[in-house]
């Protein structure tokens, strides 16, 4: 059977606490959180853990994302001298859409439109759980930023299967209106 792993991460630090977006190894990771086909099960990592959590991107034969090809991974870089890209067989979603369609969509807008579901949160929350832990140490704000990692997986992962099964996905056109686009992923 062949192990897709769906893949997202939180990290401690916003873009413009390390100097702006071209420097988010310096945001460092929080959370990672995978899903895993062959286990049907979610893995949670925490930094410590991160070298873990690469190996097992590696070992995928598939890792699914939205934005992990050039955000997630570069996070990740400070903690591995090679290329995640380089070494690991990627379907970035956001990318995927972007490189046909010339526009990005956030993944809350084809999950609303294609599934019924959102996000739980959004990213600047998981950064004040992250500052809120790191001042005392209350493993429960970690759990928050869990839940919400999970969950992003989890959407992320939907929004993979719909694609495959429909061949297209839709979004909130802006407008109000909703449109669909074609995608090719079951490859």
């Amino acid at each position: 059977m062949k192990d897709i792993v769906y893949f997202d991460l939180e990290t401690r630090h916003s873009a413009a606490e390390v100097g702006g977006w071209h420097n988010t190894a310096e945001m460092r990771m929080s959370v990672g959180v995978t899903y895993s086909t062959l286990l049907d099960e979610y893995k949670i990592y925490r930094e410590e853990e991160v070298m873990e959590l690469i190996d097992q991107l590696r070992k995928a034969d598939l890792v699914v994302g939205y934005n992990h090809l050039h955000f997630d991974y570069g996070v990740l870089q400070r903690y591995d001298m090679w290329s995640m890209a380089d070494t690991t067989r990627n379907l970035d979603l956001c990318k995927d859409i972007e490189d046909r369609y010339g526009f990005r969509l956030k993944l809350d807008s084809i999950a609303g439109a294609s599934l019924g579901n959102s996000k739980t949160a959004v990213g600047t929350q998981a950064l004040k759980w992250w500052a809120e832990y790191a001042k005392t140490g209350n493993e429960d704000l970690l759990m928050e930023i869990a839940k919400y990692c999970c969950f992003d997986v989890k959407v992320t992962r939907d929004v993979h299967r719909y694609g495959i099964e429909h061949g297209h996905v839709k979004y909130d056109d802006k407008k109000g209106g909703i449109a669909e686009i074609a995608v090719d992923w079951a490859r």
